[in-house]
């Protein structure tokens, strides 16, 4: 039997709905790379989901004035229409709040870990603000990056994708504006610098851009971090009864390999039985941003290898720059955006994905405008009218060439797109559905 590929593009944070910047990175890319993989005949699994857990919700609830709960039924829902609209979907699609077997899967791999001693449960300095209390991680601390000195959160930079916390954040404040103040709990510690054999043989092995090659060198350089897999909070999957949270990125990464291994196997309930699962699982192709790329190019491999997963599942990462609105990055927070399921509810989802590959910001950072938008509609409508510019010979040639510009170790959907209207769609329609959705 044919090994299978996962395809999996980073859940998104509803703390707003999705607007063409999120469209244009992960989630038309990994659309567009599944449907043309099972084109070509490969057995494919696509996953997604949503990211409640972040405290980004809450912090957002506050500033609307409602419950997080409420905040996340709204927009919950709106990300999933949105990508519905978008034509997007995916065979899993993790869902933490409503699943109760999601969470318990996380909560008992975790614990198992940290029983058979893959992960320690140690002493650990943190940072709670000195003036509210707040513990200060992801959303509630803010600074300068350490890796390019860039105002960045908790988490990883946006600008060069470094891991920070409090602790190396350089001005590190509070939301509220106060300082940070040492706490020592007990938490699983996931010390990286123990997988270091095991994430440079899977490193190896896998295809990343030359950004994301450049942290990975920086990290066995100046030494790979201790992650803390759990905080002392109030947002989040419990861990334990002492009033911890399970920390989100260690959530996503253990929701990952458990979600796919019950995918595969459902009676499957323990590491040993998730790795057995994922021993049918040939490449794994993540779909992510560049603010995302130590989690997934760090984090996770580093969590599947205490779990137990063998290197080689890892086929690569497909990474994205930020798309811009009017010169500045597309922002929730900001309210800067053009909103998805608006965008899409007056244009052919066709054409909005026809652009956005067309411009997506992978190889460099590129930008929306709606003159843009539609001059390219209007000629992308002369231009199929004609049924393609090239002579027969050179129109198979092109197609050739989009096929293997759809292929994940070279994903470059622009470039097939340019070279299937060149060629004409009609010489090759499913590739050309597979970047429409059609």
């Amino acid at each position: 039997m044919d090994r299978l590929v996962v395809v999996t593009a980073t859940a998104p944070t509803p703390n707003g709905s999705l607007h063409l910047g999120h469209l244009s990175g992960p989630f038309v890319a990994a659309d567009v790379a599944a449907r043309a993989a099972r084109a070509r005949g490969l057995r494919t699994l696509t996953v997604s989901g949503l990211d409640p857990h972040q405290n980004y919700v809450p912090a957002k609830a506050a500033v609307e004035g409602r419950t997080p709960d409420a905040m996340l039924d709204e927009y919950e829902e709106l990300v999933r229409r949105s990508l519905a609209a978008a034509r997007v979907g995916f065979d899993v699609f993790a869902d933490p709040r409503a699943d109760a077997g999601y969470r318990d899967a996380v909560t008992r791999l975790l614990g198992e870990l940290a029983a058979r001693g893959a992960i320690g449960v140690e002493p650990v300095t943190l940072a709670r603000c000195a003036d509210c209390g707040t513990m200060l991680h992801y959303a509630y601390v803010s600074g300068d990056c350490p890796g390019c000195g860039a105002g960045s959160s908790g988490g990883t930079c946006e600008a060069c994708g470094s891991y920070t916390t409090a602790a190396n954040l350089s001005g590190a404040r509070c939301r509220c504006g106060g300082a940070p103040e040492p706490v020592t709990a007990d938490v699983p510690l996931l010390r990286l610098e123990s997988h270091r054999a095991a994430l440079t043989d899977i490193w190896s092995r896998a295809v990343m851009p030359a950004r994301v090659r450049a942290l990975l060198g920086h990290y066995l350089t100046a030494g790979l971090p201790d992650v803390p897999l759990a905080y002392p909070a109030d947002w989040g999957i419990a861990a334990g009864a002492d009033g911890q949270r399970i920390d989100v990125w260690a959530e996503m990464g253990l929701g990952l390999l458990a979600g796919i291994a019950r995918r595969l196997d459902p009676d499957a309930a323990r590491a040993g039985d998730y790795t057995t699962a994922w021993a049918q699982v040939g490449e794994c192709w993540h779909f992510l941003g560049i603010d995302n790329a130590f989690y997934f190019g760090v984090l996770f491999p580093a969590l599947f290898t205490a779990a137990g997963v063998p290197p080689g599942w890892l086929g690569g990462l497909v990474v994205n720059g930020f798309y811009r609105l009017d010169g500045l990055k597309f922002s929730t927070s900001r309210n800067h955006a053009v909103w998805a399921q608006d965008f899409l509810a007056e244009q052919d989802p066709a054409l909005v994905r026809m652009f956005l590959c067309w411009d997506r910001p992978d190889r460099c950072e590129s930008g929306f405008t709606l003159t843009a938008y539609g001059q390219f509609c209007d000629w992308i409508e002369e231009l199929l009218g004609s049924g393609g510019t090239l002579p027969p010979d050179l129109a198979g040639a092109e197609v050739t060439r989009a096929g293997h510009a759809l292929e994940f170790a070279a994903f470059d959907p622009g470039l097939a797109l340019r070279c299937l209207l060149a060629a004409g769609p009609d010489r090759a329609p499913g590739l050309f559905a597979a970047i429409t959705g059609s």
